[in-house]
Order: C-alpha cells, then structure tokens, then sequence
C-alpha cells in the first residue's frame, strides 16, 4: 500500500494505494459527488485498490490537488519492471473515448475534454504520476458520458500499463535517481 498526504493552505488530500486488485476496494471522499464517481470509476477500472479523503477551499483547489497527490501515488507504485504502456477504448452511449499511457517517467497531457475541469484533473494527474497520457475523444455530446469514458479509459489503460513483467521495458534500462 502506498500512502501519500498532501496538505496546503488550501487542502488536505490523502491518498491510499494498491495496484493490481482483483477485487478493487474503493472509498473516495472528497465532498463533490460526481468528482467521487469519476476517481471511483478511474480504480475500478486499474484495478486499484483506493481509498481517497480530501477536503478543500475550492473545487479548483481540491480536484487539482487530488489529481496531483493520486498521479504522485501512482508514480511511487509504479513497479519498475511492468508493462509500462497501457492503451483502451471505451464506449459509453454517444461517446467513444480513447487513453494511452506510458508511465515511464516522462510528464506530457495530449487531450481535450469537454469538461475543462476534467481535462485539468487528467492534465494534473499526468504531470505528477511522471505518465504521457492522451486521451482522444473519437465521439460523444453529453459531456458526461464523455468524461466517465475517458476516466474509464485512462484506467483501464492503466491497469495494462501496471502490469508486473520480468524486465524492465526500457532501452535504457532501470533510471535511477541518486539525490543528495
């Protein structure tokens, strides 16, 4: 289980973890119920293990905030030898949403949602898990719908990236941070 706390004057998110659940046990607090949903949503989906307490000044504030501290929790879970690329498609009523992921430890967002609150979680949640992440929304008019489909995506994706393998997937081998 990884655990990570981040506290500003403006939140206070804690963030429990465990990848690889084949039964997900998820409990999200955050105060927002669709915003609940969606980080729900997102586990089930990885097959995470999640449990999320957070409170917050803002909305702005405390959905940012979350994203950053479950991409950070992501990025310390991350075993070193795993598939490390993830891709799905998820169709949900009128949409149709794709998400690629390589948690390889290079931060890039590429994807528009309708929702620009949704498109600033995934933004801020891939700045911090160190993951590319793009998400192409092939279809869809109900913003909803097309935001739980990228949320479905991203972590079904995930969960395909996560996966334990033998080897390191990387021409470059293991990276090694050393900080003094």
């Amino acid at each position: 289980m990884t655990t990570v706390r981040r506290t500003t004057t403006e939140t206070d998110v804690t963030v429990e973890l465990a990848i690889g659940s084949a039964q997900p046990v998820v409990t999200v607090s955050t105060g927002d119920g669709f915003f609940d949903h969606m980080l729900a949503t997102l586990a089930r989906y990885a097959s995470f293990d999640l449990t999320v307490s957070a409170t917050g000044d803002l909305e702005h504030h405390l959905v940012e905030d979350v994203a950053l501290t479950l991409g950070r929790a992501v990025l310390e879970a991350t075993p070193a030898a795993c598939a490390r690329y993830g891709t799905a498609t998820i169709p949900m009523d009128d949409a149709l949403v794709s998400a690629t992921i390589d948690v390889g430890g290079r931060a890039f967002w590429g994807g528009s949602l309708p929702d620009r609150t949704y498109d600033h979680v995934l933004r801020s949640f891939a700045t911090a898990a160190g993951a590319t992440l793009h998400v192409v929304v092939v279809r869809g008019e109900d913003p909803h719908h097309v935001t739980e489909a990228a949320c479905k995506a991203v972590g079904l994706a995930l969960r395909h990236a996560l996966e334990a393998t033998s080897t390191v997937f990387s021409t470059k081998g293991q990276v090694r941070w050393e900080v003094t």
